[in-house]
């Protein structure tokens, strides 16, 4: 089975962004960038699939800038075998990637597409469930665990009650949660195996996917600044600052 991983790259977790002084968008120049934390997460369970046979073949793909390779040789670096990286500088809404994603997927016919369930750039949680609905295949969503067994996925889904599990045949749509795994590091020695796997680079156009957006930003803001607690010293005194601010009766 031939598992499709799609990465993006996003700003470093540990970096607080920060907004243009206009408001126009998040400032990217010296900012540390590298993969989608649930990208890495999903990558991770494609060669951990691989490594118990489940798997033959792990693509990794990215939607971006020429810089986006650096990510695609992270995933190749932590065991992926190939990438593709379909080059844009356009910011590429989430109906746009899915459309990319699905052409890709109908050239390389995976049995498994495996991607983060959001990316931490833009939150948007749309990806993984427009490219299911494009393709016509079954899709798990939130998964916190992962079993293949062969032409069926069993995925345990993190819900707001607590746990589901749905059954899937494959081929199908993963997306991930935060509990599925703990990715691994890549060595050294298999970062400098990754600059000679094969990278492909294309366009959108090769795939005849209009990538112009939908969607107009407004405005960029930072959320407004809390203010400061205050101390109480008992019961009677909380109950009374609350009761002077209308919060209770």
């Amino acid at each position: 089975m031939k598992i499709l991983v799609p990465v993006k790259r996003v700003i470093d977790y540990n970096v607080k962004p920060r907004v243009k002084p206009d408001g126009t968008g998040v400032d990217l120049a010296n900012v540390k960038m590298s993969m989608n934390p649930f990208d890495e997460i999903a990558v991770e369970e494609a060669i951990r699939l691989k490594e118990k046979g489940a798997a033959t073949e792990i693509v990794a793909v990215s939607i971006g800038p020429a810089k986006a390779q650096e990510t695609l040789r992270t995933a190749l670096a932590m065991g992926a075998d190939r990438a593709i990286l379909i080059q844009t500088d356009d910011e590429v809404e989430p109906l746009a990637v899915a459309k990319l994603l699905k052409a890709v997927a109908d050239e390389e016919q995976p049995g498994l597409v495996i991607l983060g369930k959001q990316a931490i750039d833009d939150d948007s949680n749309q990806t993984g469930q427009m490219l299911a609905a494009m393709m016509g295949r079954p899709q798990g969503t939130f998964a916190s665990k992962v079993e293949l067994s062969g032409d069926t996925v069993t995925v345990t889904r993190e819900v707001d009650g607590g746990l589901e599990t749905v059954s899937l045949k494959t081929p199908a749509i993963v997306t991930t949660d935060l509990r599925l795994n703990e990715p691994r590091y890549a060595s050294l020695p298999n970062i400098m195996k990754a600059k000679s796997k094969p990278l492909a680079q294309k366009t959108p156009a090769d795939y005849g996917v209009d990538t112009a957006p939908r969607l107009k930003t407004l405005k960029v803001a930072e959320p407004p600044k809390r203010s400061a607690g205050v101390k109480v010293a008992d019961v009677d005194e909380l109950i009374a600052k609350l009761t002077n601010l209308g919060v209770v009766a």
